[in-house]
């Protein structure tokens, strides 16, 4: 998309209809004909804002998540062997490369200006239209602009903006420091108008007065960061917009408004929140809805689960894994002494009370568990960070799994698909033989601890295609929020219960006992950072806070340890050459 998106409003909305393919309403029903009337287009263009938070912005990894996940100790995305070299693009995210012609850079920011770009189209659309849902539409508009501005601000410090009810206003260009005030005073002003959750039609796919105090929570809790982004240290207890209480006061009081809420409660099977069917999960507060289309990836995206399996890891004989990110030993060590948090791993057992140990002792398991739209057996993965040797399926010359005589899925030890005599050994360890450069070759290419967080969707035999939402706040967010709010006002002992809220409320699976975790005794800050890595990893949450936290800039595995000014990203050169209404950030 090129830099003078806004040229004109009209020519947007025309393009937002048509760029609908198999769009969903605001009740996630397929809308099949041409939109004409003004309440349609209303309708129409505000599901064309919605659906951007899909088409790769949020769910693919080279996006959002790239920026706030691969530039962390978190995860990292190496050339293993001949896969995933792609001039290099992966690594400088880890390696700290990047520069203005990064095509991970450019794409992210392109995705979020075109979402920036359907909001305004939908904002114009609803403040002509003359239906009954006209408030409503209109804020859900102007709150999903928020979130699109909030998001651009935060990873490249300036976002876009233009008059949207006119077509040959100038171009502004909202710089994080004064903009996330205006946006929270935005924000505020659009709850009268916002559903509640549940009510109008709405749910965790829209955005809803529960979607607004998540929000607002957390440019509350960030809010100090992008204000002064280059400080050594950052006033988090500063007075707050509306000059009542301080930023950490704020995001308490949001949370306690989702945390007291009866729609809301913390699941016990923390891996709920990221199974297929998570639209059941009693966390969600704002999700991207993701559907399933046969013989299509378009609308939904596997990418969260698909990115770290090994290409031998088949979820059924049509799907494989990729092979691609994994975390950081940095990472994995934070977990010593916790593997016995149920967040850390579950293991699957099946309908028959057959569990996949996945340690060598399984000899097979049932085939009775089906793929949609197929209707070939399902291998069910264990969830969590996977490390050690691997085993699953195999799959025959005839393309199917290698069964037993009774009709059962024969368990194997997994060797590497590209390296078929290197065992899929998933050491915690990476060790690059240059230690600054992210690159393995074919004979390492078993390295890294794997995430297998979210389930794995085979549907259709496609691996681009699921039908997961995907969370973009939920419960457990909330209550890491708080627990940090109440850490940075000095009430440790409330901290300290959030936490341990998170950590009870959890429980193993049934072959653990369902036990659940264990209470902290105390707290302080380096604990409070690696129970947010805990709770939220693979969540695009954790460059955040390692800013917050005084984290991001240290060094680590193939990282050097690195200026301030990259706590944000450069503005494509593109724009840049193609607008002179933006300037370069500083040190790019």
């Amino acid at each position: 998309m090129k830099s003078n998106f806004l040229n004109s409003i009209k020519v947007v909305l025309s393009f937002a209809v048509l760029a609908l393919v198999g769009c969903t309403n605001l009740d996630e029903q397929v809308i099949d004909e041409v939109l004409g009337s003004e309440i349609a287009d209303s309708e129409a263009a505000l599901a064309a804002a919605y659906s951007q938070l899909g088409e790769g912005t949020f769910v693919d990894h080279g996006s959002v998540f790239a920026l706030q996940e691969y530039s962390t100790d978190e995860a990292i995305l190496p050339t293993r062997g001949s896969d995933w070299g792609d001039g290099g693009k992966w690594r400088a995210m880890h390696e700290f490369t990047w520069d203005a012609n990064s095509d991970v850079v450019k794409t992210t920011w392109n995705q979020l200006n075109f979402g920036i770009t359907k909001s305004l189209t939908a904002i114009s659309s609803a403040s002509k239209s003359t239906g009954a849902n006209k408030a409503l539409f209109l804020a859900e508009a102007k709150g999903l602009l928020a979130y699109y501005t909030y998001t651009t601000i935060d990873l490249f410090g300036q976002a876009p903006y233009r008059d949207p009810d006119n077509i040959n206003a100038p171009i502004q260009i909202r710089k994080a420091e004064t903009t996330i005030d205006a946006l929270i005073t935005e924000v505020e002003g659009l709850i009268p108008n916002l559903a509640d959750i549940k009510t109008q039609n709405t749910h965790a796919g829209r955005f809803t007065k529960q979607a607004a105090y998540a929000l607002l929570a957390d440019m509350y809790l960030n809010r100090a960061v992008l204000k002064n982004r280059m400080a050594s240290n950052f006033n988090f207890t500063e007075q707050a917009v509306n000059g009542s209480g301080t930023d950490m006061d704020k995001v308490i009081e949001y949370s306690n408004l989702l945390i007291n809420n009866p729609n809301f409660s913390l699941e016990s099977n923390y891996f709920h929140n990221f199974d297929i069917n998570n639209d059941t999960s009693k966390e969600m507060i704002f999700t991207i809805v993701q559907k399933k289309i046969a013989n299509s990836d378009k609308g939904s995206d596997n990418d969260l689960a698909y990115m770290s399996m090994e290409r031998i890891q088949k979820p059924s004989p049509d799907n494989r894994g990729t092979n691609a990110n994994c975390v950081t030993p940095e990472f994995y060590y934070s977990w010593n002494g916790n593997h016995n948090d149920p967040r850390f791993q579950r293991t699957y057992q099946y309908d028959d009370g057959t569990w996949f140990r996945n340690d060598g002792t399984d000899v097979s398991v049932p085939s009775t568990s089906k793929v949609e739209g197929t209707g070939k057996p399902w291998f069910h993965f264990n969830r969590g960070l996977q490390v050690g040797q691997q085993y699953g399926p195999k799959i025959l010359a005839n393309g199917n799994f290698d069964l037993t005589s009774d009709g059962r899925i024969k368990v194997y030890k997994l060797f590497t698909e590209k390296n078929t005599t290197l065992a899929a050994d998933f050491t915690p360890e990476l060790n690059f033989d240059s230690p600054s450069e992210a690159v393995f070759t074919q004979a390492q290419i078993n390295r890294g601890v794997r995430v297998f967080k979210f389930e794995f969707d085979p549907g259709y035999g496609n691996n681009g295609t699921s039908g997961m939402d995907v969370p973009l706040y939920r419960l457990g967010t909330i209550y890491m929020m708080r627990a940090e709010a109440y850490f940075r006002s000095g009430n440790i002992s409330a901290a300290l219960a959030d936490v341990n809220k998170l950590r009870l409320s959890r429980t193993n699976d049934a072959l653990k006992g369902n036990a659940p975790g264990v209470a902290l005794a105390s707290l302080d800050s380096e604990t409070l950072f690696r129970e947010s890595g805990f709770e939220l990893y693979w969540e695009m949450y954790r460059r955040k806070a390692m800013i917050r936290f005084g984290k991001f800039d240290l060094p680590g595995t193939a990282k050097p340890a690195s200026q301030p000014y990259r706590r944000i990203f450069p503005i494509p050169q593109a724009t840049l050459d193609a607008s002179s209404s933006f300037t370069q950030n500083q040190g790019y």
